[in-house]
């Protein structure tokens, strides 16, 4: 997730002003130079074509002051920071209630100005949305393009509206209540209750008193009658999520109030109509349960009217820089912190294989985003699991492209490298690449693997492995 926006340089000295244009448009940023503290509103435009202004000194501290009054003046959530040389602090106090959300060394580091543009964007986010009252959160799972999810969304289209039973499949993980309280949502249903129990987390002896409810003396420990779940759910919609899980007696008696629409409170012979709605989810196989005798046929018709499919994430591949912006979003909303993935992260994350799902998706950013509050995750701060060599590859091709702007920190007209007329060999050209990098580093290291390991970013066993992989000689361990 990022803004769009162009960052205005506000800095009296060309040659600084260039280096944090070069380094800003190395990572695809639009800068723009004002040279001076006066005149610079007619470059900076309209204010939501900014995302930030880095402002150098002015003549006195006089003029610094009226800049930022100005600038607060134009737009008072406008990002500021202010341009400091190293170990020296800025002129002006920084009053933590304003828009100058800190300083910035030179000359810039590539990773001290990302992580001030990700606070700017969480920081313009932020105000953009205040006072606006957010969407009903419904989509989570559901976000993405795929042609799978969106098949999902139009059959809840299809369906939501009508009273049919509805059975959602799918691995753990994907999505399966996300889907029910959509299908809750958009029914004429949704004035009234959603109620889920989960059938696999109850034991058998106690679930027909949860489903059902029990009245005063109906067993030990019964000392007031209750209210079952399709009590609570009058009028509106029961989510039975993992009903493949129910046990062979308990699936008798839901059989018998699916086809009468009737039930019996535990320890009573009293009647009660049940006008709910049934959405009933499962990780399972029912067909094969039913073949082997883990679950009646009758109920597994009666609960397949209409089948819905949940595909697991590693199939909706190109769903998941949307899921993550999404997640990063809700814990953003949720004042829970945030964080950042570069590209060569989330390319990463696309050749995982998931086995947990958008659950496990869900758990690994929030766990990035305590690990690094306000940070730029990259490659190399994924956990190891999701680290894959071809990204890291393109990540240490990239990272030396940085030091080497930072050692040369004279404005370089980028050239985007070309792809040959003839194509080329994408994981050889990636492979080559790389023992190119470490032959350098070893050289640089005087054949000494740990420092090598050190200066690629990566730990001395990982280069080690690439040393014997790629057959090339170390002069020390």
């Amino acid at each position: 997730m990022s803004l769009d926006g162009k960052v205005l340089i506000i800095e009296a000295d060309g040659e600084r002003a260039q280096q944090l244009r070069a380094v800003l448009e190395f990572i695809d940023r639009d800068a723009e130079i004002v040279a001076g503290c006066e005149a610079w509103q007619e470059a900076a435009g309209k204010p939501e074509a900014l995302l930030a202004v880095l402002v150098g000194g002015c003549e006195t501290d006089t003029q610094l002051e009226r800049l930022l009054q100005q600038i607060h003046d134009f737009d008072p959530h406008l990002p500021i920071f202010l341009l400091a040389e190293k170990g020296k602090e800025p002129t002006v106090a920084i009053d933590a209630g304003s828009a100058i959300l800190g300083r910035v060394e030179m000359p810039p580091r590539y990773s001290q100005l990302t992580n001030a543009l990700h606070q700017a964007e969480v920081y313009r986010e932020s105000h953009q949305a205040a006072g606006r009252q957010r969407p009903v959160d419904l989509f989570r799972s559901l976000v993405g393009s795929s042609r799978a999810i969106q098949t999902v969304r139009k059959h809840i289209q299809q369906v939501a509206d009508s009273d049919a039973t509805v059975l959602i499949l799918g691995e753990s993980g994907t999505g399966k209540e996300v889907v029910a309280r959509n299908l809750h949502y958009y029914s004429a249903r949704r004035d009234k209750p959603f109620v889920p129990i989960n059938c696999g987390a109850i034991p058998g002896d106690l679930l027909e008193s949860e489903l059902f409810g029990h009245e005063k003396g109906a067993f030990t420990g019964a000392i007031s009658a209750r209210q079952g779940r399709f009590e609570m759910a009058e009028g509106g919609t029961l989510f039975l999520d993992e009903i493949g899980d129910m046990s062979l007696p308990m699936q008798v008696k839901l059989l018998r109030v699916l086809q009468e629409r009737t039930f019996e409170r535990v320890g009573s012979n009293k009647s009660i109509e049940a006008n709910v709605r049934i959405i009933a989810a499962t990780h399972r196989n029912l067909e094969e349960a039913v073949k082997e005798g883990k679950f009646r046929e009758d109920l597994f018709y009666r609960l397949n009217v209409f089948p819905i499919e949940m595909p697991p994430l590693r199939e909706r591949v190109e769903d998941i820089p949307l899921l993550v912006n999404e997640l990063i979003r809700r814990i953003e909303h949720e004042k829970r912190g945030s964080v950042r993935l570069t590209s060569a992260a989330v390319m990463s994350l696309c050749q995982y294989t998931w086995p947990g799902n958008v659950r496990e998706l869900a758990n690994l950013i929030e766990r990035l985003a305590i690990l690094y509050p306000f940070g730029v995750v990259d490659v190399a701060e994924l956990p190891e699991k999701f680290q894959t060599e071809d990204a890291l590859a393109e990540a240490r091709a990239k990272k030396a492209a940085e030091d080497q702007l930072v050692l040369n920190p004279t404005p370089i007209e980028y050239q985007e490298p070309r792809l040959p007329r003839g194509g080329i060999d994408l994981k050889e050209h990636l492979s080559n690449l790389e023992q190119s990098f470490i032959k350098q580093a070893l050289d640089d290291a005087d054949g000494v693997v740990a420092h090598a390991a050190k200066r690629l970013g990566m730990r001395r066993t990982t280069l080690v492995e690439k040393l014997r992989k790629y057959g090339l000689q170390r002069a020390n361990a």
